[in-house]
């Protein structure tokens, strides 16, 4: 199990933002840093070296667990596309499985999603994919396993529909089915805290 996933509730807290939007979240009770020093607070002058840096660690962090090694080779893929590169980034971090799994609300969380996709009760186009990165493309079609539509998380995500599914997406509550319809440009994707591409570009172009 990743370290992140044993302390996900603490980057809320150090980045001192409710990231995904959750009632759970320790940051609605707590929102100052973690560890000793979180009560002292933060500088109230941030370079531009730091609003970028922050920008770039909110949007890979949103993702779950993406290290900086994928988060990096996502950037250089945005940035070889023709068209804006924050926005490719955007469409790319929203293509991955795990994300779509995620905005489909089969899983509760982006952590959760991944692991339904590695455990494999999540197929694409009718075949099995248990990587978390597999790329959907548009007119993919992404179901919950039959034989785990049953499992008392999926139930539970898809009955409480958290988080309305965003216009890329045909969502099939019943089925547990969701078809990708086009890759997101930023103002279409539902973040509850406001992202900032065009600064995780200028941290990479520095």
């Amino acid at each position: 199990m990743s370290k992140r996933l044993t302390t996900k509730y603490k980057i809320s807290r150090a980045l001192g933002v409710n990231l995904w939007g959750r009632g759970k979240d320790s940051f609605n009770v707590r929102n100052y840093g973690p560890g000793q020093h979180g009560l002292a607070g933060k500088k109230s002058v941030v370079s531009d070296y730091g609003k970028q840096l922050r920008a770039k660690q909110q949007l890979k962090k949103y993702y779950g667990n993406i290290t900086e090694k994928q988060f990096r080779r996502i950037y250089t893929e945005a940035l070889r596309r023709k068209g804006d590169t924050g926005e490719n980034l955007v469409g790319l971090l929203e293509s991955r499985l795990d994300a779509v799994v995620y905005r489909a609300n089969f899983a509760p969380t982006v952590f959760a999603a991944r692991q339904l996709v590695s455990h494999k009760h999540i197929t694409v186009n009718g075949k099995k994919v248990n990587i978390a990165s597999y790329a959907v493309k548009v007119g993919d079609v992404i179901e919950v396993k039959e034989k785990s539509r049953q499992i008392p998380l999926i139930l539970e995500a898809v009955q409480v529909m958290e988080r309305e599914a965003p216009s890329y997406l045909e969502h099939d509550q019943k089925a547990m089915s969701a078809k990708f319809l086009r890759l997101p440009k930023l103002e279409d994707v539902p973040y509850p805290v406001v992202m900032e591409p065009n600064l995780v570009v200028e941290f990479y172009s520095r």
